[in-house]
């Protein structure tokens, strides 16, 4: 009942003010006495059908509304009446005062010129780009930084990131002024809180380099004061074992020049010394400088916490039937006892990774014994290795004019015989070489990269040279230079047997009879290699050396003799994209005649890995027929330019060279007849070592030998 009341009054009240002209009210100002005398009697009898009548109709409104609503577009615009106001003849307007000149108000005589010396007077200027300068004090000594501070910068800065012959001035505006704040940055890096840096915007004055009004970026550098590092607290790196040590490791001093760079450089020399001098667990704190500009200094906190000094325990394997915890400590650089270095523990990981044999590794220290009464604790290296598929099969293609084409292919099992025991199956089919073999290999025997390797095969050749059907086994113990692990020192000691039926080549088409031969041989090698690269040197150099003391019996004539081979190279970088190689080879087989040496056995020049635009093993003493002989002494030598190029981001080289050998049929060598090889190659780069393809020709060619020869292979010449 309530609800139904109020809302008849609130219905009534809106039809009340509903019914109230507009213009009455506005015409009417009285003011009636109460609310009873707007209400008729018929709203009180019955409020809500009053209200649903609406206000009274008012036909004059009516009409006005509808006209509004619905103009006529045809019909004729109102008149305006024109406005009537005369414009006074005798307008007068005050003359406008004289103002007096200001002498208060200075303005400055500036040359064009002028403008260079808005910042620093006499600055030294660096130019970064064409369009950017850097200008510091003249005096070296407020910013003796200055060098290194430019060339940084310049790699850093978006205006010389996007320098442009199209920039205008409101795009190196822009970027000057994120310049402005990267100066402010460098600048308190190196030490210098205090610094201040003005920057100039616009054209390029008058006689400068590059002065065809393009726009360019100056920056003055007023570098202040350079703070000084204050109190420097590094934690508990005095209680440690070796606190003196390391704190000279950590080469900041209370007063030395402040720089961000060097707290950095700092703490990582700390953290590899810590590492490095026996502490496994230790940690540092991200440092926090703390400046105060009243003192200009920067207090240092750089919190250490040691956690004790370590020796190395066991090696534990998660997988010991694969790998055994007792042969990865084979690997090892390291025994138990040792004081623990961080780098030999990396060392190890690297070591299990370049066995093949796994597709990941982790090595986690456990800590077997707290350190106490001043002996270093114990801690053990866990490692969890996922094995890699050890099935492989592999193949290879190469050519070369007179040795013709060459297919490769293998299958190995990497480990058969764990640990890292591999079985492999090889055969070679090509135009001159045909081949099956079988080879057992055991890495890491007995040592770190030391491998022991047996192989049997056999063989046949028939090249210019020679034919021979052969059977061999051969055993080799050798301590190897691998691409993750490059030695200065690599050797290998073996053992040959060897059964060989062989014929020299044809004599007037007459087939010659084949003589068999019973070789035994114990080679020994050795190379000292200072290279930065074993695929493809720049630098250094390598020494090596083959001795292989030979017993050989053919037709119950038994003779001794010694196989000696020495080899040079050396590799020196001239320019950012050429370097220069040379090489030369030395042999010799003293003991015996050369007929009561195996064809084989006989030294031999000319081919891709010899002198270069002959055919294989093509140089030397022959025949009547032109057929090669083979000697006793052997001469080579080649020098090469390798050029890089632009082309395909820098992976071709173009490289020029020229090669010489001689054969001689005598112990030492005869210069009499030199062969010269002359030609050209391209290098590209793959990524794991240059694609090598070389087309050479014969400077002094013999009878017989081609005008043009062409070499394919995988990696440098030599």
């Amino acid at each position: 009942m309530l609800r139904t009341t109020s809302q008849a009054v609130v219905a009534l009240t809106g039809a009340v003010l509903a019914a109230v002209p507009v213009g009455a009210a506005a015409q009417d100002r009285r003011t009636p006495s109460s609310l009873e005398e707007l209400i008729p009697d018929s709203a009180v009898a019955d409020p809500e059908r009053w209200a649903a009548q609406g206000a009274p109709a008012d036909p004059d409104e009516d009409a006005a509304v509808a006209a509004l609503a619905e103009p006529d577009p045809d019909s004729p615009l109102a008149e305006v009446p024109p406005i009537d106001l005369p414009w006074p003849d005798d307008l007068e307007l005050p003359a406008l005062a004289d103002l007096e000149p200001d002498d208060s108000i200075q303005f400055a005589d500036v040359d064009e010129r002028d403008r260079e010396q808005t910042g620093l007077a006499d600055a030294e200027i660096v130019r970064i780009t064409a369009e950017l300068v850097l200008a510091f004090p003249p005096d070296d000594a407020a910013f003796p930084q200055r060098a290194e501070f430019a060339e940084r910068f310049g790699q850093l800065s978006t205006i010389a990131e996007l320098d442009s012959d199209e920039d205008n001035i409101a795009q190196l505006a822009a970027r000057a002024k994120a310049d402005e704040e990267l100066l402010a940055t460098m600048l308190r890096v190196y030490g210098y809180y205090d610094a201040q840096v003005i920057r100039t915007v616009g054209a390029a004055l008058p006689g400068e380099e590059n002065a065809a009004n393009r726009p360019r970026v100056r920056f003055d550098l007023i570098p202040g004061a350079r703070y000084r590092f204050g109190a420097i607290d590094l934690g508990d790196l005095a209680a440690a074992t070796d606190g003196e040590a390391l704190r000279r490791v950590f080469e900041i001093r209370s007063g030395d020049p402040l720089s961000s760079d060097s707290i950095i450089a700092e703490q990582f020399d700390l953290d590899r010394a810590l590492g490095e001098m026996g502490y496994p667990f230790a940690a540092i704190d991200e440092p926090e400088l703390l400046v105060d500009h009243a003192r200009q200094e920067g207090d240092l906190t750089m919190k250490v916490a040691p956690g004790g000094k370590f020796v190395f325990g066991e090696v534990n394997s998660n997988l010991p039937d694969f790998l055994s915890g007792r042969h990865l400590a084979t690997i090892a650089r390291f025994d138990p006892g040792d004081i623990y270095q961080r780098s030999l523990e990396y060392d190890l990981r690297r070591a299990i990774v370049s066995t093949g044999l796994v597709s990941s590794v982790t090595v986690s220290r456990r800590k077997v014994s707290d350190p106490a009464g001043g002996q270093p604790g114990e801690v053990a290296l866990d490692v969890e290795i996922t094995p890699a598929k050890l099935r492989t099969i592999a193949g290879a293609i190469g050519y070369g004019t007179g040795e013709g084409f060459r297919v490769e292919a293998s299958w190995e099992h990497r480990n058969l015989f764990p640990p890292e025991g591999m079985l492999r199956l090889r055969g070679i089919a090509g135009t001159q070489q045909q081949l099956a073999g079988v080879t057992f290999r055991k890495n890491n025997f007995g040592g770190r990269d030391k491998v022991l390797t047996l192989d049997a095969f056999a063989s046949t050749i028939s090249s210019q040279a020679y034919d021979a059907r052969t059977v061999s086994f051969v055993g080799t113990y050798e301590r190897l230079s691998t691409l993750l692990f490059q030695k200065p020192l690599a050797w290998s000691v073996g053992f040959e047997a060897v059964a060989t039926g062989e014929r020299p080549a044809p004599i007037g088409g007459v087939v010659q009879p084949r003589r068999t031969y019973f070789i035994g041989a114990l080679p020994v090698y050795a190379q000292v290699d200072t290279t930065d690269s074993l695929l493809d040197p720049k630098n250094g150099f390598r020494l090596g050396g083959r001795l292989s003391p030979e017993v050989s019996r053919s037709n119950a004539t038994q003779s001794f003799y010694l196989r000696s081979q020495i080899d040079a190279s050396a590799y020196r970088q001239v320019s950012e994209r050429v370097v220069a190689a040379g090489r030369v080879r030395f042999g010799a087989i003293p003991g015996a005649a050369l007929a009561d040496i195996a064809p084989s056995r006989r030294l031999y020049s000319g081919g891709g890995g010899s002198v270069r635009g002959y055919g294989f093993q093509a140089i030397g003493p022959r025949d009547a027929n032109g057929n090669p002989t083979g000697g006793r002494s052997l001469v080579e030598g080649a020098i090469e330019a390798r050029i890089g190029t632009r082309y395909f981001d820098g992976a071709l080289s173009v490289v020029p060279f020229l090669d010489a050998g001689s054969v001689s049929q005598s112990v030492t060598p005869d210069f009499d007849t030199v062969r010269f090889g002359a030609g050209i190659g391209v290098r590209y780069d793959t990524g794991f070592g240059p694609l090598r393809l070389d087309v050479a020709t014969p400077i002094n060619p013999a009878p017989g030998d081609s005008r043009i020869a062409v070499y394919v292979s995988l990696g440098q010449a030599f």
